[in-house]
C-alpha cells in the first residue's frame, strides 16, 4: 500500500510534511500551498492508521515514508514534522541517511524518549476512556490538552475530526498489525548532520523542551526556536506565523 497523499508544486526542492499523532495530512492546510507558492515541491502523506491510510499490516512508519518518496521519484526532501511525525522525520533520517536534505521539528518526540509524569497521566486518563467505550470524551480530552491557547474554534473542531478518525482505524486493527520499533539510539540520532530546527512552545508540555534540549546535544547543527504564544501544535495555533518560521528556515543558505 502506498500512503495516502498530496503534491503541489513544481519547485526543484521537495518539502515533505509528516503531521502529529493526533492529526493527519489535513493539520497541513495552511502551509500546503503556501510552501508550493515559495517554490518547493511539497507532499503531504497520512502516515499508516491516519486520515486515508489504514493499518493493513506490520509497519515502520519511517519505511512507509521511504518507499512514498520512491514512488514520487523523490530522492532527497526537507522533512517538516509535527510532534510524533518529527518522531518519524528522525527515524527516517538515520534509517534512509542521505535522503533528509533538513530537518524542521515543531515540538518533536525522538526515539527513546521517557515521558514525564504528566504525559503519563494524560495517556493513563486516555486509555480509561477508551476502556470505557467514550470515544467522544477520549477525542475532547486530545482536544483540550494538546493545542494552545491561541488555536481557534476552527482548528480545534479539525484536530477533533482528525483525531476521530485515528482512534477509528487504529481501534479497529489486528494487535500484531501495529507499528515496529525503528530501533534508533541516541549514537543513531547522533550521525544526523543536516540543518535542524527544533522548534518548542511555552505553553506545550515539558517533554518537548527536553527533547529539543536533547537534539542540541546530539546533533552537530540545531537551531532551537522557543515560541512564547505555541502549545503542542503551532501549525494549527497560528498557521501564517508557522509557515513563515518554516519557510526562513528552508530557504537557508
Amino acid at each position: 500500500m502506498t500512503l495516502a497523499h498530496d503534491v503541489v508544486g513544481d519547485g526543484p526542492s521537495t518539502v515533505l510534511l509528516l503531521h502529529s499523532g493526533v492529526c493527519d495530512r489535513r493539520m497541513w492546510d495552511a502551509q500546503f500551498e503556501a510552501l508550493a507558492a515559495a517554490g518547493h515541491r511539497v507532499v503531504r502523506c497520512d502516515l499508516r492508521g491516519f486520515g486515508d491510510s489504514p493499518v493493513d499490516r506490520p509497519h515502520v512508519h519511517a519505511d512507509d515514508v521511504a518507499a512514498l518518496l520512491d514512488r514520487l521519484g523523490v530522492e532527497r526532501a526537507a522533512v517538516v514534522g509535527s510532534s510524533f511525525g518529527g518522531k518519524v522525520a528522525l527515524e527516517f533520517a538515520v534509517r534512509h541517511p542521505g535522503r533528509a536534505s533538513s530537518l524542521a521539528l515543531l515540538c518533536a518526540a525522538a526515539p527513546g524518549q521517557e515521558a514525564s509524569p504528566e504525559l503519563r497521566a494524560f495517556f493513563g486518563r486516555e486509555d480509561a476512556l477508551l476502556e470505557a467505550d467514550d470515544l467522544p470524551g477520549a477525542v475532547d480530552l486530545n482536544v483540550d490538552f494538546w493545542l494552545g491557547p491561541d488555536a481557534g474554534a476552527e482548528a480545534r473542531e479539525l484536530v477533533r475530526l482528525m483525531q476521530a478518525r485515528a482512534f477509528e482505524l487504529q481501534l479497529a486493527a489486528p494487535e500484531e498489525f501495529g507499528p515496529q520499533p525503528a530501533d534508533v539510539t541516541d549514537a543513531d540520532l547522533a550521525t544526523i548532520g543536516v540543518p535542524v530546527l527544533a522548534v518548542t512552545g511555552a505553553h506545550d508540555v515539558a517533554d518537548f523542551r527536553a527533547v529539543a534540549n536533547r537534539l542540541a546535544g546530539l546533533l552537530p547543527d540545531v537551531r532551537h526556536v522557543e515560541l512564547d504564544w505555541a502549545g503542542h501544535l503551532p501549525a494549527l495555533e497560528r498557521p501564517e506565523e508557522t509557515t513563515r518560521l518554516i519557510g526562513d528556515f528552508l530557504s537557508r543558505p
